[in-house]
């Protein structure tokens, strides 16, 4: 599970992927400086991992990991190939979350592709490149289905109706996340992997000065969005930069408080990344280790158990489970167990976020 980083070239996307990765992807003011797309495997900032560290004391701490992309700028006409578009949107199809920086900041000194700092036309050049690349691709896919429809293939059918459903939607102006579906339609429509299908989350990158209450390009933006399946947040991309830079802890604590806020914007954006990707954590807590372990929300114990090795899920018996509240107020494994606290679970059990697992399985 990735996230995709994209927008207009020059808005700060390489600089943002180097914040959140500390992979120095080449960062210049000129478009098209990123060809090819960078890849950060990001550690996922989370306090209950540093709570269960002081508590168990063990050998190494592991944390929860996100896959974050960083895609080549997009330019108007991307969907009919212009400025490199089909590399981009092909690296874009094979993410699983948008995540959407859009310049909200005055600065002569570094160009604008369009000319002029303008968020909402910003927005809807690339919201409109992803729309027209899913109405090709979903027209191109009808067009094979039509044959498999004029022979009465029943599934062809029902697949065609939900066809007819994405393009009238698409060719509204809309995209394709904004639909409703039903579980049969939805498992459909997954499988022909349409960009604007993802989930979204708009970054408004704006001035140190406005980190905390945004401006009137933040504002602007804020009006603009139709679309109740996007979130937005604001990001000074470039003051991130600066923390980034600095070396000792302390220092970058005293330069955040110094501009009003508890922790980097960056840590934030990792953190609704993983909430975008619909991604949770349950632990394992031990002397060798403490580890968060990432998985799909809505994740069954056998499932769960499988991330850590596919033995566990073939030969799963039970998994042994504590909340991660329990576990805090009782310090231990050994404490929770007596309190009564540790639950034996079976097959059916859907993890919930948080959870301290221990599971059981004979191969």
């Amino acid at each position: 599970m990735k996230a995709g980083i994209v927008g207009l070239p020059n808005v700060g996307k390489s600089t943002l992927f180097n914040c959140l990765s500390n992979a120095k992807a080449q960062s210049a003011n000129f478009p098209f400086c990123t060809i090819e797309p960078n890849i950060g495997i990001i550690n996922v900032p989370d306090l209950r991992l540093q709570k269960l560290e002081q508590l168990v004391n063990p050998e190494k701490v592991i944390p929860a990991t996100v896959e974050i992309v960083d895609i080549a700028g997009l330019v108007k006409g991307a969907s009919k190939g212009e400025g490199l578009g089909n590399q981009f949107l092909a690296n874009i199809r094979e993410t699983d979350a948008i995540i959407h920086v859009i310049r909200c900041f005055d600065d002569d000194n570094i160009v604008h592709v369009e000319g002029s700092v303008d968020p909402v036309r910003d927005k809807e050049i690339i919201d409109l490149e992803l729309q027209l690349k899913d109405l090709e691709t979903a027209e191109k896919k009808h067009e094979k289905l039509n044959r498999l429809v004029k022979t009465g293939n029943k599934e062809a059918i029902k697949e065609s109706v939900v066809l007819n459903k994405i393009i009238d939607h698409l060719r509204s102006f809309n995209p394709v996340r904004s639909l409703n579906f039903s579980d049969d339609e939805k498992k459909f429509a997954d499988s022909i992997q349409l960009i604007t299908s993802q989930p979204i989350l708009y970054v408004c990158n704006v001035d140190e000065s406005s980190v905390i209450n945004g401006n009137k390009y933040v504002d602007d933006l804020k009006n603009s969005l139709n679309d109740k399946n996007a979130e937005l947040m604001i990001l000074a991309i470039g003051t991130e930069a600066d923390i980034n830079e600095l070396e000792s802890y302390e220092d970058r604590k005293a330069f955040l408080l110094d501009i009003g806020l508890s922790e980097p914007g960056s840590s934030k954006l990792i953190k609704k990344a993983y909430d975008l990707l619909s991604l949770q954590t349950y632990f394992t807590a031990g002397i060798k280790e403490v580890r968060a372990w990432t998985i799909k929300k809505g994740m069954t114990a056998p499932k769960a158990a499988g991330v850590i090795h596919s033995d566990f899920e073939k030969g799963f018996i039970r998994a042994e489970v504590i909340s991660y509240e329990d576990y805090i107020h009782y310090g231990n494994e050994s404490k929770a167990r007596e309190a009564g606290k540790l639950n034996i679970e079976g097959k059916d059990y859907i993890l919930m976020d948080g959870d301290i697992m221990h599971f059981r399985f004979n191969v």
